[in-house]
């Protein structure tokens, strides 16, 4: 049986608007049960609410003079009932808010896909309920950060469009657009990463601090636990933390090569996936013998979305695609893998992505073989951040990052 698209839209309507009203009720026995005199309405008064809004819409759609009639009414109502809580020093507006959202289903169901209503349904009944997590949030939120995400928002959606999407620049065989198009989605995968692990794992140990730093930067989270385990007299624990964030770095790279060059990151899904695995192995031998922390471990409190560091890493890119460009055209393949062992003893990032998105007379086999032997030299460098930070206590998870570098660095020379 085919109903008409009128009833559909009508019964949608009517459905969410009974819904919030009881998401209203819930929401003040569960948050407010002392004060059931500051809510406006019950179920019932929204179920009407939805239904007006739906009727007044079709009675005049296009006009709208009978629905914002009784849009203003609405309001002064509600004006007059939030006088009084103004009196009692309460000044919520939440209740408007949602009386609004389930004012406008009838006109988004008649003027949208059924969709939309139905995702502005979800959120509010999302919303209503993750206020403990909000405020939770707002409160251990740095405003800083807001700021700094603004910035890069601003300068995505507004400097980035207007970027030229061919190659202007001299010996850069990318165009502008690419180049910070690049900057923005690696900086996006470590804005994800950290904010995993400031935010929602408030309550973290040392290895899911490896894990989830490993995301974000393997080098930094092995400084970090490095000079945890130096405090604190060594923890077999902290050695599988260690070795976990190098591991994580492998499928980082995995993920990194997917999205700029799918047929490179499929050449190293295999050997990648392999050494990623090979190294939560060590790391599982360690947790066995680990003991609980008593402490949480310390932060990496960078934002990768400042906006110094991404104009910094943009720099880094265009000269490492400069510096690659001239190595690959003099010294050819040889030249290649020297310098990408060098690369990894710095950050390989911008080494790894001129690799995958310049245009350079390289065969596959050899950007694969660049981006293995740079991650290998760079674990090369962690261990020796490991020793130096941590001492002799951390010299087991040096030692293992130390195998990963050479068996890594070995398979990229012979590949």
């Amino acid at each position: 049986m085919n109903l008409a698209p009128e009833l559909v839209h009508f019964i949608l309507t009517v459905t969410f608007g009974f819904l919030i009203g009881l998401e209203i009720r819930s929401y003040r026995e569960h948050f407010h049960p002392d004060r059931p005199k500051d809510f406006f309405g019950t179920a019932r008064t929204y179920t009407f609410i939805a239904i007006l809004g739906y009727i007044f819409y079709r009675l005049d759609p296009e006009r709208l003079i009978l629905y914002t009639t009784l849009l203003v009414g609405l309001t002064l109502l509600y004006a007059i009932f939030y006088y009084r809580k103004v009196q009692e020093n309460r000044h919520s507006i939440l209740l408007y808010l949602v009386m609004l959202v389930v004012y406008s289903f009838g006109p988004l169901m008649e003027r949208f896909p059924i969709w939309m209503a139905t995702l502005l349904f979800v959120l509010t009944v999302f919303v209503l309920n993750a206020k403990p997590l909000i405020e939770r949030f707002s409160s251990d939120f740095n405003t800083y950060e807001f700021e700094t995400l603004g910035k890069m928002v601003l300068l995505s959606a507004v400097i980035l469009p207007i970027l030229p999407d061919r190659n202007v620049i001299p010996y850069i065989p990318l165009s502008p657009f690419k180049i910070w198009l690049a900057v923005v989605v690696i900086s996006g995968i470590s804005y994800g990463g950290y904010l995993a692990q400031k935010y929602f794992f408030p309550n973290r140990g040392y290895f899911l601090t490896g894990i989830i730093g490993g995301t974000y930067s393997s080098t930094a989270t092995t400084v970090v636990l490095a000079r945890k385990a130096q405090a604190i007299g060594g923890n077999p624990l902290i050695d599988a933390s260690i070795i976990a964030a190098t591991s994580m770095m492998y499928l980082r790279l995995i993920v990194v090569a997917l999205i700029f060059n799918f047929s490179v990151g499929m050449q190293l899904l295999v050997p990648f996936t392999v050494l990623a695995l090979l190294g939560f192995l060590f790391a599982a031998f360690y947790i066995r013998r680990g003991r609980r922390a008593e402490h949480r471990p310390d932060f990496v409190d960078r934002n990768p979305l400042e906006l110094r560091t991404a104009f910094l890493f943009a720099l880094l890119f265009v000269l490492m695609m400069v510096i690659t460009e001239y190595v690959t055209r003099h010294y050819g393949s040889g030249g290649l893998k020297a310098l990408s062992f060098l690369v990894g003893f710095t950050d390989i990032d911008p080494f790894v992505l001129s690799i995958l998105t310049g245009k350079y007379a390289l065969t596959l086999h050899e950007i694969v073989a660049a981006i293995i032997i740079a991650a290998g030299s760079n674990n090369l460098l962690k261990a020796v951040y490991a020793l130096w930070f941590g001492g002799k206590v951390t010299w087991r998870s040096a030692l293992w990052i130390c195998v990963l570098g050479i068996v890594t660095i070995g398979y990229g020379w012979v590949v």
